[in-house]
């Protein structure tokens, strides 16, 4: 209980200081330039604005932890357009496809267009020759994915297809010795958090009381009382480094080495160095305000059977057509004859035989990468469009290995080597939770037979463990990678010396990550653009849930909500459509 007195009287004494000016809080930070390139800048209005109420509830400080919008996104739109829009998407991600499903629901009729043999963007999995289910990454849901969690209620996947883990986040490491940060107490957010960093086995007493002053001195600790100010502060964090605000007023560099690096690292595969305060703060406001944000679950097997089957299932019950394997190669657009600037998207040319697909209205719901090479020159003519090239992007590598027996069980080395019998739905020996490491270059991992056994689970094989590699280790060669990472799980978990590794599979995504780098808020794009028939979504525009599938998830609803906000009317979406087919 030593422990937990001290980190309450070190935050209590410096409550005051939480609601201090923005600048007592924050360095001043000469060395790192946050000027801008020069943008072509255009001769009118360039930033848009939303005209949907439902659009507008997805932003701000009262959208950050509203729980309704669960209910939003489980029951629909709620609305029946008197015109029906014809709408091409480009990108069948979660973005993409969800924005689909209201506006199908709307009465629209809807396309979408992915280069890929399959949907699902950065949360895709697929099967390989073999029958192996391979993903992207290492996928968990936060309790606070209110809008995703809804999606998933209305295509009937929410109760049957995720499963839930114990209220623990796992540290492991060198040795197997476990740290942990343990939510469970019988009083919720903020003492529940509290507790689990006091307790934690990962912070010897010296860090645990500099981490509780700096903690202490926080947006979060104002955010318990004002949380509009908590949070207005840490949207102002995003042009330093978690690594700056942290050390400035008494933390110290063995949290951030033995804790916090590991937790960049899963949130955005940067390290504290190198990624913004404002996306970390972000997490730790969600976890501090609301018990069930730092619950996590994660799919009982692969993104395609627990996410995205039900979607697509969805979609086609509402004729929608999904194109795959079928690129996007250019925006056909007119421009203002005196300007230069794009004023209307005419359609799509898709296809190898680029075939001209004329649209009222076009989505494009894609990453980083993605909407860099979608966009016309011409639109760059926009500051707003402009604005998205400074956007950074993080390379990752997704490692699977399978053995031959129980990876991370630790205790009972009989119980480790026994794959016999059905040890099917969780009942197979080893940690069912997501687990963080800083001895090892995959931050976050996780026995996927153990966490998502529905497709991952086989019969006589044991451990399928799932890590995901960052930059730090991206140019090594797949085979490279698979040594590296049994090595380094032989370093965390001994007793796994003994096991073979009977698969493996390494997937590499170069760029399709945008990178959370201090000052890149400035350059997330909303999701209404200034030419009025022409959107965007996916997770890197501008919302406070960030790179993440909630943010991909609100992204497609405000551009969903949007669409049918614009849609009737003499001035409306289609009413423009037919003044342009009549000229």
């Amino acid at each position: 209980m030593r422990s937990l007195a001290l980190l309450a009287l070190s935050s209590t004494a410096a409550l005051a200081a939480a609601f201090a000016p923005g600048s007592l809080l924050q360095p001043s930070i000469s060395s790192r330039s946050n000027s801008r390139p020069s943008a072509r800048k255009s001769t009118i209005l360039d930033e848009p604005t939303f005209t949907s109420e439902d659009a507008k509830r997805q932003v701000g400080n009262d959208a950050f932890l509203n729980q309704n919008l669960m209910a939003r996104a489980e029951n629909g739109p709620g609305i029946k357009n008197k015109e029906s829009l014809s709408i091409g998407i480009v990108g069948a991600g979660l973005a993409g496809m969800i924005a689909a499903m209201d506006l199908a629901d709307a009465g629209h009729k809807v396309e979408i267009f992915e280069v890929r043999p399959f949907v699902g963007g950065k949360v895709s999995s697929w099967k390989d020759k073999n029958g192996n289910h391979i993903e992207m990454g290492l996928h968990v849901f936060f309790g606070c994915y209110y809008n995703l969690f809804g999606i998933m209620k209305r295509t009937g996947g929410f109760d049957k297809n995720l499963r839930i883990k114990e209220h623990v986040h796992t540290f492991v490491n060198e040795g197997g010795k476990l740290g942990a940060l343990d939510f469970r107490f019988p009083i919720g957010a903020p003492v529940a958090g509290l507790q689990a960093f006091a307790r934690t086995e990962q912070l010897d007493l010296e860090d645990k009381f500099h981490n509780a002053v700096r903690l202490g001195t926080s947006p979060i600790v104002r955010a318990l009382i004002d949380f509009d100010g908590g949070m207005d502060m840490v949207r102002e964090l995003d042009d330093i480094s978690f690594t700056e605000w942290f050390t400035y007023w008494g933390g110290k560099r063995g949290s951030l080495d033995r804790m916090w690096d590991a937790i960049a690292y899963a949130l955005g595969f940067l390290d504290c160095d190198s990624i913004s305060a404002r996306c970390m703060l972000t997490i730790f406001m969600l976890f501090a305000i609301r018990t069930e944000a730092s619950v996590l679950r994660m799919l009982d097997g692969s993104p395609q059977s627990g996410l995205h089957d039900p979607i697509l299932k969805y979609l086609e019950d509402r004729n929608v057509k999904i194109h795959l394997k079928t690129p996007v190669r250019d925006v056909v657009h007119d421009l203002d004859a005196e300007t230069g600037l794009p004023t209307r998207v005419r359609g799509l040319k898709v296809g190898p035989k680029e075939e001209f697909r004329e649209f009222d209205v076009v989505v494009a719901a894609t990453d980083v990468p993605g909407i860099k090479k979608l966009l016309p020159e011409t639109f760059r003519k926009y500051e707003f469009f402009d604005k998205i090239y400074n956007l950074d992007t993080v390379p990752i590598a997704t490692v699977q290995v399978r053995f031959d027996g129980w990876v991370t069980e630790i205790q009972d080395e009989a119980r480790m080597m026994d794959v016999s019998g059905d040890q099917s739905d969780g009942r197979a020996a080893g940690i069912d939770n997501l687990l963080y490491s800083v001895d090892t270059e995959f931050s976050c991992f996780a026995d996927l037979a153990l966490t998502s056994p529905g497709e991952y689970y086989k019969p006589g094989e044991g451990s399928l463990i799932q890590a995901v590699f960052d930059e730090r280790a991206f140019s090594r060669s797949n085979d490279q990678l698979v040594e590296d990472c049994i090595k380094q799980l032989h370093n965390i978990f001994p007793s796994s010396r003994k096991l073979n590794c009977t698969w493996s599979s390494v997937v590499k995504l170069g760029q399709a990550l945008y990178r959370e780098k201090p000052g890149q808020d400035k350059f997330r794009p909303k999701q209404a653009t200034p030419i009025p028939n022409f959107f965007m979504a996916g997770s890197y525009t501008y919302q406070d849930y960030l790179d993440s599938m909630e943010g991909a998830t609100r992204s497609g609803l405000m551009v969903a909500d949007e669409i049918i906000a614009r849609a009737d009317g003499p001035k409306g979406l289609k009413a423009q459509a037919q003044q342009v087919k009549v000229a």
